[in-house]
């Protein structure tokens, strides 16, 4: 990365942190069971991700889930697999504004909408879609734990070895969200 464009990242990044800072958002989840709306971010650059994406989808749609997907694709056409998709949404490099910030009505929507849970897809950390993150009013926000930043916007971190697998990844956040269950009480026997 050249000086210009870390002096950008720099000048979005302290954006962000401020923006943030004035960003209240109490975390929210009871259990699975509850969840209606899934939100995801997802850098859509990794196309060969796409299947098990769609394969998520289905998945959620069977249990009843609303899944809504928001993709940064950094090329100028989106490959064609990612058109006329109602649950997927692709920002572009041209959507983004000097520093990196998204600057659509679809971004804003997904920052806005309060969805029962928020997975975090982007393993690269991509700016626009960590600015949607950071910034999302969703209950319950899941992602991978960051060894360096160690400023994870997450309620619930997931530790993969390297390189992450989506369907991997996927699995294992289903597993722990269902694992998680604020109803249960817990019986405690005194002798």
């Amino acid at each position: 990365m050249g000086f210009f464009t870390e002096t950008r990242m720099h000048i979005g990044n302290s954006i962000l942190a401020k923006k943030a800072s004035r960003h209240s958002r109490k975390p929210y989840y009871r259990n699975f069971g509850d969840v209606k709306t899934i939100g995801i971010v997802w850098d859509a650059s990794r196309s060969e991700e796409f299947a098990s994406l769609s394969k998520f989808y289905q998945q959620m749609h069977d249990r009843n889930i609303e899944v809504f997907i928001i993709g940064y694709y950094q090329g100028k056409e989106l490959p064609n697999q990612y058109t006329a998709i109602r649950y997927l949404t692709c920002l572009r490099e041209k959507e983004v504004n000097f520093f990196y910030l998204p600057l659509t009505p679809e971004a804003d929507k997904f920052i806005n909408t309060r969805y029962n849970i928020l997975i975090d897809v982007n393993f690269n950390r991509i700016f626009p879609l960590t600015w949607m993150t950071v910034l999302s009013k969703a209950g319950f926000k899941v992602g991978l734990t960051d060894h360096v930043n160690h400023n994870d916007p997450f309620d619930l971190m997931i530790e993969l070895k390297r390189p992450v697998k989506i369907d991997e990844y996927l699995t294992h956040v289903i597993h722990y969200l269902e694992m998680i269950n604020a109803d249960a009480t817990v019986k405690v026997e005194t002798i």
